[in-house]
């Protein structure tokens, strides 16, 4: 989708005229059926005035340009691009991104690559503009079959800070950043004139409009390039060793993959495994290799921690092939098998609809989201574990997808469960005694002595020990262990400062959250060592070491012999507001939490009687506690 479209002799004039931001504004609100907000289309004003003034040092009047450029399966868009010919023949298209930074608007980050910018309502932490272009390049060459093709297109990129001085020791310069901008460079205030002439080297010997109208009507595939550069990612994790009833799943999946082209149906399959039984290792696997293949794969889940997470392991290039259940809302943009595969990994998260206080009005139609989500793939991929929904809105079950499958008369392949477990100390029975105990399938069996697991299990007396043995395991091997919780205490923003808020408090005890504004780094980065995570963060991850502060939201009744809820103890008001399962859910938390781990599970229990119980019943299904 473009936003604006013209030759930059026309441009200019639009400009000059002050009517570019009107033009973008109705075009704007043509296509995404509201208005534009008005501190963009102050932004389109101010910096687009800039540009005709960069535009009067390069002598490309006819050559075509467009501004506000979305990117195929995203909704970021890119500033201003321009199309021509260098020197030597060879077609070039620019991409301009426009910043309106000031230097005092602008500090460094602690987080490599990143800087943060005060808007003034809030500083946010952001990639250097350079990167933040690098990914918008490797966006196009990955979606955009014509980058592929012969003539070759050369993509060239830079950045216009047209309020920013230019300064060795000012942060968008720093010396770190030296690699980035020789490949992105950074054009300040006062390089106007050297902005036009890097224009004019690129693109003055032609107008450009053949190259125009090659990326224009290009194929939205993923290129060859994105296929190796997931492949070599995800085999560099060194994850990906399947066994027993993962290859009968991966075959599965695989062969019918290859016999897309020629089958006319959908098909349907459907994974069922409980935790670290490798579920998101073969959907993972099975992408990198449809890549590589060149079959049009996207990966999706509920979770917002574990979609940016592997965002962020995978890298920018590979960024827009992981989306979020919601993302397919859209029937303009996400047409019917618009992909070849959807791989729906942690499906016991999907929601009954995909509208939310956020979605757009013309959007809201109340389909069920697993609609959406079997529409727009001729082959679609449940990985699920229905013990792992959490909250009344989570929905996902395999008779769910069954029902929605028979909608679309599409043939449906329900999997063997798979067993074997990579997780708690690759013992498949801790799972089993977990379950036991919080009586997952059975409510009121009695629990029988059992063979002892290879798991270690360890009831602590305090969470100052529980935070000793964590930091402890940290010490040993960074990043190899980290603290949960359940959801019984309010959940802060940080403090202006960045500093974050001690929520968790027992007694003389207290630890913050994971940061509110970036929980999703809280299960890969050193500072989520020192923060207590949630469910909501911690699910589809895993770690060496788990330590568990376990609520008194959920308690053990002696009298009755079962579980009882205590919503008044939980600070989750999403899940327990009108919740007639609330024990059943709550249950399935310290599930998850109580199997993230790989060697051993550290237990801090608020309420005594749960204490009790557990200990006893630990004891009788062979833990040492």
């Amino acid at each position: 989708m473009r936003l604006y479209e013209d030759a930059v002799k026309a441009f200019k004039e639009d400009v000059t005229q002050n009517k570019i931001a009107d033009k973008i504004s109705n075009r704007y609100q043509d296509y995404y059926k509201k208005k534009a907000s008005i501190s963009e289309v102050r932004s389109w004003t101010n910096s687009l005035n800039f540009v005709k003034n960069v535009l009067e040092y390069a002598p490309i009047e006819e050559n075509k340009i467009i501004v506000e450029y979305e990117l195929p399966y995203s909704e970021k868009r890119i500033d201003v691009l321009i199309f021509g010919k260098d020197a030597q023949g060879n077609e070039n298209i620019v991409v301009i991104e426009l910043k309106q930074w000031s230097n005092e608007n602008v500090d460094d980050s602690e987080h490599e690559g990143n800087v943060r910018v005060d808007y003034g309502k809030a500083k946010v932490e952001l990639p250097h503009p350079s990167l933040q272009v690098e990914g918008y390049c490797w966006h196009l060459r990955d979606f955009l079959t014509v980058f592929d093709e012969k003539p070759q297109i050369l993509l060239n990129a830079c950045i216009y800070c047209h309020n920013y001085n230019k300064g060795e020791n000012e942060v968008l310069y720093l010396p770190k950043f030296k690699k980035d901008l020789e490949t992105y460079p950074v054009f300040s205030k006062q390089e106007m004139k050297d902005l036009g002439e890097f224009l004019k080297t690129k693109l003055s010997s032609d107008s450009g409009l053949e190259v125009f109208g090659r990326f224009t009507h290009s194929i939205l595939r993923p290129s060859k390039k994105l296929m190796e550069h997931t492949g070599e990612m995800i085999n560099e994790q060194k994850i990906f060793n399947l066994i027993d009833e993962q290859i009968t799943s991966y075959n599965a999946i695989m062969h019918q993959a290859k016999n897309l082209a020629q089958s006319k149906e959908k098909s349907v399959i459907i994974i069922k495994g409980g935790p670290g039984t490798g579920k998101s290792v073969i959907a993972l696997e099975v992408m990198g290799e449809l890549l590589r293949r060149e079959i049009s794969v996207i990966h999706a889940t509920g979770s917002s921690a574990f979609t940016n997470t592997l965002r962020k392991i995978l890298g920018p290039r590979c960024a827009n092939q992981f989306k979020f259940f919601n993302s397919f809302i859209d029937k303009s943009k996400f047409k019917e098998n618009e992909f070849d595969v959807l791989i729906c990994d942690e499906a016991h998260r999907i929601r009954k609809t995909s509208d939310s206080m956020y979605t757009q009005k013309h959007l809201r139609t109340g389909e069920p989201q697993i609609n959406e989500l079997i529409r727009v793939a001729k082959l679609i991929i449940f990985f699920i574990d229905e013990h792992q929904v959490v909250r009344p809105n989570e929905l996902g079950s395999v008779n769910l997808i069954k029902k929605a499958t028979e909608t679309f008369d599409a043939k449906i392949y329900e999997m063997p469960e798979l067993k074997t477990q990579f997780r708690c100390g690759g013992s498949g029975n801790y799972l089993e005694k977990i379950e036991k105990v919080l009586r997952i399938y059975e409510e009121g069996a009695d629990i029988e002595l059992d063979e002892e697991t290879k798991m270690e299990f360890k009831i602590v007396d305090s969470p100052h020990e529980l935070k000793r043995l964590i930091d402890q395991k940290n010490r040993e091997k960074k990043n190899s262990a980290r603290m949960v919780a359940g959801f019984c205490w309010p959940w802060s923003k940080p403090n202006r400062d960045g500093s974050l808020v001690n929520d968790v408090k027992i007694n003389d005890f207290e630890m913050p959250w994971e940061n509110k504004d970036e929980f999703w780094r809280w299960a890969t980065e050193d500072s989520g060592m020192d923060q207590v995570g949630t469910v909501y963060t911690s699910q589809g991850f895993e770690f060496d070491y788990i330590g568990v502060i376990f609520g008194n939201d959920l308690v053990w009744n002696k009298e009755t012999k079962s579980w009882y809820a205590k919503p008044e103890n939980s600070c989750d008001s999403a899940a327990k507001r009108g919740n007639d399962e609330f024990a059943k859910h709550l249950k399935n938390v310290y599930r998850v939490l109580l199997t993230r781990a790989h060697k051993g599970v550290f237990v801090y229990f608020i309420d005594e009687t749960t204490k009790e119980y557990f200990k006893e019943n630990a004891k009788k299904l062979g833990f040492k506690v």
